[in-house]
């Protein structure tokens, strides 16, 4: 396998070997990001002209298009006529990509739990969203709706833009940034997991509500996700660098653990996974042990 640091501080990945997969997990798990010029699995071409021709269409598409495995289901298309063609479309890149991955990082295989797939096909620079909606800001990702109780988030993007690239910025990795931030006594200020909300919870379960049951650690990131948007001081002078994804390109990271800003872009496919903290190769780095070890106490 060859590997390169790109001028972006990306990883390029030229010729990944199932040999080196440990090794790859590792430096994604430490918050370094993975780049493949070309995209590494099969993406037919009559595919990604589908989805960019769609695009082009008025009204054809909300913001997102998801597609959900586990259902296998298609959500966010304002057009029902060429619904098929764009459920077979996702479904194969969402299938071609856990392929890949699975190969690739041979320590996660059979044990990383597939999510969901989605198509984000608007310009990201500009848009007038909320502030915790807002993706030209500093964050790291946690799920309202889908917690993750200590598992990571690996993501797995390709622009299919045929003439831009996607622009980031990226931050200091988790387990760099959030002790010094815990450490200085007034800046985060870890929520609390109430007798209340927990007695709440329950009941909705057994009611059969849609009420997600997050674990202290999932609480914890969605605090973090928001404090991150929220605050100036972060977004400012926390340390970052710039990456342009290129045209073609694919590339892969924990959203988890990376703070990252979308400044621009258009027409991007991604998928996502959830990878359990015993699957990890370098576990003291993920969220829920750096949080832990900070805390003193279990999250999960």
């Amino acid at each position: 396998m060859d590997l390169q640091i790109t001028p972006s501080n990306a990883i390029e990945v030229q010729k990944p070997t199932p040999q080196t997969g440990a090794f790859l997990c590792e430096q994604l798990e430490r918050g370094q990001v993975l780049l493949f010029r070309e995209v590494p699995f099969a993406f037919p071409d009559a595919d990604r002209k589908f989805l960019l021709s769609r695009s082009a269409a008025e009204s054809r598409f909300h913001k997102n298009i998801s597609y959900r495995p586990a259902s296998g289901a298609v959500h966010g298309s304002a057009d029902n006529s060429d619904r098929e063609r764009l459920l077979d479309v996702m479904q194969r890149f969402s299938r071609e990509a856990a392929a890949f991955v699975a190969r690739l990082l041979t320590p996660y295989a059979g044990k990383m739990r597939l999510d969901f797939a989605s198509f984000r096909p608007l310009e990201e620079q500009g848009r007038d969203l909320p502030l915790h909606k807002r993706n030209d800001l500093l964050h790291v990702d946690a799920f309202p709706s889908r917690p993750t109780r200590g598992g990571r988030i690996l993501r797995i993007f390709v622009n299919i833009n045929p003439a831009a690239g996607r622009v980031w910025n990226v931050g200091a990795p988790f387990h760099a940034f959030v002790p010094g931030l815990m450490g200085s006594g007034s800046r985060l200020q870890p929520p609390q997991r109430g007798k209340a909300a927990q007695l709440f919870a329950h009941a909705a379960a057994r009611l059969g509500l849609p009420v997600a049951d997050r674990s202290h650690y999932d609480e914890f990131m969605l605090y973090l996700h928001d404090w991150l948007k929220e605050n100036s001081g972060f977004q400012k002078d926390s340390p970052k660098r710039e990456i342009v994804f290129p045209s073609g390109c694919c590339w892969m990271v924990y959203t988890d653990g990376v703070p990252h800003a979308v400044m621009s872009g258009q027409f991007a496919l991604e998928q996502t996974f959830i990878v359990p903290v015993d699957a990890l190769v370098a576990p003291e780095a993920s969220p829920l042990r750096v949080l832990e070890s900070a805390m003193g106490k279990k999250l999960n």
